[in-house]
Order: C-alpha cells, then sequence, then structure tokens
C-alpha cells in the first residue's frame, strides 16, 4: 500500500531525505502554493498526510482532503492548526518538539544578555554621529547575573534548556508551569514559584517558553507586567499573542520593565498597521534606543535545526500513517 504525503508551502529543496526516511511506501507531493486554498482539488483528494510549516488550516481547509489522515506540524507550535475540527473527523495533529530546542534556548539566553549586559544599549548608542563619551552608559539595564532572579514561564523542553543555561551563568532561577509535577524543580537545581503573580513579582530578566493556547493567549498584559521588578527585561521566544504588545509599548514606556527583546510578533510579519512598539522601533526612536530588539521569528534557526526539522517531521508522518504507534500526537482537547 503506498500513501500519499503533501509538503504545499515549498519547504523542500530536494526530497532526498525524506525518501531515504520514507521509503517506497510514500509517495512525497511537493508544491509551493500560496495558501491552502490555492492547491488544486485533485492533489488535495490524495493526500493522506499534510506537512505544515507557516500555513494556518482550518477546518474548512481540512475538508477539501477526504483521505487525511495526519497533519504534521514542522515545528513546535500547533495554534496555527484546527485542532477541534480534526478531532471530529479523527484526524493527528503531531509535532516536532524536539528540533530546534537548543539553538531557542540559546537565543534567549543571548537576547537576555545582550540587554542585559547593555551590549544593544552601547551598540545604538555608538552609531550616533557623533557618538557618545566612550565610556558605559549608567542606569537600571546592567545588572550582575548573580544579582538577579530569572524568571521562566513554562518548563518544558525549551524552558529546562533555558533555566539550566542560565544557572550556568549565576542567576537565580525560578519558574511557573502548573503543569509540571511537582519535583521537577529540586532535579534541576532552580525554584518553583506557586503563580504567575508570585513569578512576576520576584523576576528581574522573565523569558516565556509557553505555548499558545486558549489560556496562555494575552497571559501578560498591563496587569501582570506592572508587577515586574523596577528595571525588570522581558524576552519572549515562545507566541507573539502571549505579551499584548501595546502593554508591553506602555510599561517599556512608563515602567517598571527596562528593555525587552522579542523574537515573536502577534502578527508575523508585522503589517500595517502597525503596532506602535514595532513603529517606534524602526523610526529609531530615542527613548527606545537600546532598550528594545527584535529578530523575525529565527530563534529556531541553524543548518543543523532544519535539517532536523525534515528527518524528525519525515519520522513522525511515516509512524502516524504506517505504524500503530504514532508520535508527537498533540492530544485532541478544545483550546
Amino acid at each position: 500500500m503506498t500513501v500519499t504525503v503533501l509538503y504545499p508551502e515549498g519547504q523542500l529543496p530536494d526530497d532526498a531525505l525524506e525518501r531515504e526516511i520514507f521509503g517506497p511506501e510514500v509517495r512525497i507531493l511537493r508544491r509551493e502554493a500560496a495558501s491552502i486554498t490555492a492547491l488544486r482539488d485533485a492533489d488535495c483528494a490524495e493526500v493522506e498526510g499534510l506537512m505544515i510549516s507557516r500555513f494556518t488550516v482550518t477546518g474548512a481547509d481540512m475538508a477539501r482532503f477526504p483521505r487525511l489522515r495526519c497533519v504534521l506540524r514542522m515545528g513546535v507550535g500547533y495554534d496555527r492548526l484546527d485542532r477541534p475540527a480534526a478531532a471530529a473527523r479523527s484526524i493527528l495533529i503531531c509535532n516536532v518538539p524536539d528540533y530546534g530546542t537548543t539553538e531557542v534556548a540559546d537565543h534567549a539566553i543571548a537576547l537576555a544578555l545582550a540587554l542585559r549586559r547593555g551590549i544593544i544599549q552601547h551598540h545604538d548608542a555608538q552609531r550616533r554621529a557623533p557618538p557618545p563619551p566612550w565610556r558605559p552608559i549608567p542606569g537600571e539595564l546592567v545588572r550582575r547575573a548573580s544579582v538577579q532572579t530569572f524568571g521562566i514561564i513554562g518548563l518544558g523542553r525549551i524552558g529546562t534548556a533555558a533555566a539550566l543555561r542560565a544557572r550556568a551563568f549565576g542567576f537565580r532561577v525560578v519558574f511557573y508551569d502548573p503543569y509540571l509535577p511537582r519535583g521537577a524543580e529540586l532535579a534541576l537545581g532552580i525554584e518553583r514559584a506557586e503563580s504567575l503573580e508570585a513569578l512576576l513579582r520576584q523576576t528581574d530578566t522573565l523569558s516565556i517558553h509557553t505555548p499558545l493556547t486558549r489560556e496562555t493567549r494575552n497571559l501578560l498584559g498591563l496587569e501582570q507586567l506592572k508587577l515586574l521588578k523596577r528595571g525588570a527585561v522581558v524576552v519572549n521566544t515562545a507566541r507573539g499573542p502571549i505579551i499584548d504588545i501595546d502593554a508591553l509599548l506602555t510599561v517599556l514606556r512608563d515602567g517598571p520593565i527596562a528593555a525587552a527583546g522579542l523574537d515573536v510578533v502577534p502578527q508575523e510579519p508585522p503589517v500595517e498597521p502597525l503596532p506602535e512598539l514595532i513603529r517606534a522601533y524602526r523610526a529609531r526612536q530615542l527613548w527606545l534606543e537600546g532598550r528594545f530588539v527584535m529578530t523575525p521569528h529565527a530563534a529556531y534557526y541553524s543548518p543543523e535545526s532544519v535539517r532536523d526539522t525534515r528527518v524528525k517531521a519525515a519520522e513522525t508522518m511515516r509512524a502516524a500513517l504506517l505504524t500503530n504507534r504514532p508520535q508527537n500526537v498533540i492530544t485532541p482537547e478544545m483550546d
């Protein structure tokens, strides 16, 4: 029996890796569509496995695939996939949870340190004409790691990797994750906060590592961000809608936050009308100089992680379609 797997987004430069993993039982279709709706009905009619990187897939989209058995997100987050619609048709939703763990954790720590050591601040200042005096810039931003609490929201794979890196730099590390069993903190040598409020009140540098769900959307609004300690730094390498970006602008401008680093924003790529924070950043407004840095959802990237994604995605899809032991299945609960 041969099954058909579709890569609709032009994800693959070639399919040599995939053919080796799938074997002769899987037929690979490669397309470069602008969206799911742009796919030909003839292609949709044949597909049992759908590989998704960037596209949103709704219930109406899935209805175009009468033979669909698995939708696989070639990444960690699955918030763009309609899980209730998939569950109603017994379609598996899978992801690749372990492809860029080290890259994202490294990126989160790099953003935190670049801000906390004043690297972004001095970089921006030294580009002025004329540049400022050749000396450190005093203020509340630069702090020794060992006097800070590094707060983490979400202690999954990436959150754990970030926690171990932060601890190695000398931070006191505290996390909040209501779904993590008791005792995990003892194994890692870090501390647990019993509530989000308790975490934020003691945090100097905050790093976000939770998936985007109904529960975590707008988890950090103005009320929550104001709980952070004076001079705090916020880093988000998870999902943009977890933070209210307008509230982030307010606390950067009025306090208590000293700086922020975002690899993710609510709308990607940002489009007009731009959030005022992004508009101010791109306009290089002086009040934001050295206090905000943004990267284009690139935390996951390295050539090694790209290869891992391809390999692990193919392995996961093969298990879903050709074995009785699917892997990395996202539970079909309603978000």
